[in-house]
């Protein structure tokens, strides 16, 4: 599928992009070239395949959830940049 300058500029304009015309031409080969790939694999007979097939093992490579006890305060608030009164302190916002 070979898409149109005019539809590169469009997916540009949702993007908010602005595109040179050496880039235009570029990715419109490019998003072709995808398009086309995706058209081959949509060829491929897939109704032997079950819909939760996974290429990943069944087992969780997590670690088990095994409660410790919690931080202190001064510990946590070691590494900040700024503290007052056993809390953390952030510039505004909004000013």
């Amino acid at each position: 599928m070979s898409l149109t300058l005019k539809e590169v500029e469009h997916i540009a304009s949702l993007a908010r992009l602005e595109l040179s015309p050496g880039e235009k031409a570029r990715y419109r080969e490019q998003l072709s070239a995808i398009l086309d790939y995706v058209a081959k694999l949509q060829e491929l007979d897939t109704s032997d395949i079950l819909p939760t097939a996974s290429v990943l093992s069944e087992a969780s490579p997590l670690r088990d959830d095994e409660p410790r006890p919690p931080l202190g305060t001064d510990a946590l608030l070691g590494n900040a940049p700024e503290t007052e009164d056993g809390q953390f302190k952030m510039p505004p916002v909004f000013e």
